[in-house]
C-alpha cells in the first residue's frame, strides 16, 4: 500500500479516535483544513473506501451510530495494541520528514526488537513453537534449546518479553527477548489452552508475575507528583482520592523486586501507606542502599 494512502488512513482513524464520536460533515469539515484535501471535500465514495480500507489495514471497527450517524472505533479485544500500532505509525511518519533535524530528536532504543520480535509474532500467529539459546544477566551460562509454547509478547520499560509454556518443564515462563541468543521458528505447532495475556498479567507490576496473593497497595502521593500518575497510571487498577496537598492511591497487584525498584524511583514523593509487607520491602531496599553509601 503506498505511503500516501496508508498516512490519509491514519488520519481518519486517528481523527475519529481522537473525537470519540463524529459525524460524517464534522468529518468533511476536517478533511478540508487537512494536508490530503488541497481544499476539497471528501467524496462519499472516497470516504467509505478509506473506511474499510482502515478497517482491513488496522484491525478496527468503524462504526456509524445510526440514531445519532455518528461514527465511533469500536473497542475490542485488541484495542490496546491497535492505540499502541497507531501511535508508532504517527510517530513514524512525522520521524521521516524530520531528517534536516535528526541531530535534535533523541530516542529510546528498543534493542530487542529488531531481531526477534518478527519471528516471535509469527510463531504466536501461527501457534508455533520456538527454539532459543538463553543468557539472563543473572547467569554466566547459556540455557540451550530451549523450546516455548509461546503465549503473548509484552513490552516493559524498553524491552520485549515473551511468556509462554516451556516444553519439557510444563509450566509458564517469561524470557527477555534481547538475552536471547539464538531463535528458531520450529515447524511443530500447539494447540492454545485458552491462555489469557491481559488475565495473567492483570494484577502484575512489570512482567514478574509471582505467586503471592494479590495485595491492596495504598502510596500516598505529593500534589505534583499525582500529576504524572494521572498522566501516566503507575498500573490499570489505579484509584485516586484527592487530598489538599497530596492524593492517595489504590492498586490491587502482587508485590515484587520490579515495584519496589519502580517506587524507589519515587521517593520522597511517594510513600508507601500499605501492605506492611511492601513498607518492609522498600525500608530494607533503602538501608541497603544508605548501607552501601556508607562503606
Amino acid at each position: 500500500m503506498a505511503a500516501d494512502r496508508i498516512n490519509r488512513l491514519i488520519w481518519l482513524v486517528d481523527t475519529i479516535r481522537h473525537y470519540g464520536r463524529i459525524t460524517r460533515s464534522e468529518i468533511n469539515r476536517r478533511w478540508r483544513r487537512s494536508e490530503f484535501s488541497r481544499g476539497e471535500d471528501l467524496p462519499s465514495r472516497t470516504f467509505h473506501a478509506y473506511r474499510q480500507a482502515a478497517q482491513d489495514f488496522f484491525k478496527v471497527d468503524i462504526v456509524c451510530d445510526p440514531a445519532t450517524f455518528e461514527y465511533y472505533i469500536a473497542s475490542g479485544d485488541g484495542a490496546d495494541v491497535t492505540h499502541w500500532l497507531l501511535d508508532t505509525a504517527f510517530t513514524r511518519e512525522a520521524l521521516s520528514g524530520a531528517g534536516d533535524v535528526a541531530d535534535r530528536i533523541i530516542l529510546e532504543e528498543i534493542p530487542s526488537a529488531r531481531q526477534f520480535l518478527a519471528p516471535s509474532i509469527t510463531a504466536l500467529r501461527e501457534n508455533r513453537r520456538l527454539c532459543f539459546d538463553y543468557l539472563p544477566y543473572y547467569r554466566s551460562q547459556t540455557s540451550r534449546n530451549i523450546v516455548i509454547e509461546p503465549y503473548c509478547l509484552k513490552l516493559f520499560k524498553q524491552r520485549w518479553y515473551l511468556t509462554g509454556r516451556v516444553v519439557g518443564e510444563d509450566r509458564i515462563k517469561t524470557y527477555a527477548l534481547d538475552r536471547v541468543k539464538a531463535l528458531a521458528l520450529l515447524p511443530e505447532t500447539f494447540v492454545s489452552d485458552g491462555f489469557d495475556a491481559k488475565e495473567y498479567f492483570k494484577n502484575a507490576f512489570g512482567i514478574v508475575v509471582g505467586a503471592g496473593d494479590v495485595k491492596k497497595v495504598v502510596l500516598r502521593v505529593d500534589a505534583r507528583q499525582a500529576k504524572y500518575f494521572r498522566a501516566l497510571p503507575l498500573h490499570n487498577t489505579q484509584q485516586e482520592y484527592v487530598h489538599d496537598q497530596y492524593s492517595i492511591f489504590h492498586y490491587q497487584l502482587r508485590l515484587s523486586d520490579d515495584l519496589v525498584s519502580e517506587l524507589m524511583s519515587y521517593s520522597p514523593m511517594v510513600t508507601v501507606v500499605e501492605p506492611p509487607e511492601l513498607r518492609a520491602m522498600l525500608t530494607t531496599r533503602l538501608k541497603q542502599s544508605l548501607a552501601a553509601y556508607s562503606q
